[in-house]
């Protein structure tokens, strides 16, 4: 996968939490809560417009709770 730039690699990832926090039935703040992020730091992450990077190691964390592989967020969907 070729990105344009950092700015569309953070939307893709961010638009797959989005996703599969909404497909675990899971609220930003109930996400939030279990990876122990703050509910203003997810939402920025969720945002389309937003370009805010985010670690490895929170990502790892997100993956984990919903259960789901690291490689699923850099899919475009």
């Amino acid at each position: 996968m070729q990105l344009i730039d950092d700015k569309e690699l953070y939307q893709i990832i961010g638009n797959n939490i989005k996703f599969f926090r909404k497909k675990a039935g899971l609220t930003q703040i109930q996400l939030s809560e279990q990876v122990q992020i703050s509910l203003s730091y997810l939402s920025k992450i969720e945002a389309s417009a937003c370009s805010k990077s985010i670690s490895i190691s929170v990502l790892n964390h997100i993956a984990n709770t919903l259960n789901i592989e690291l490689i699923e967020f850099f899919k475009r969907r």
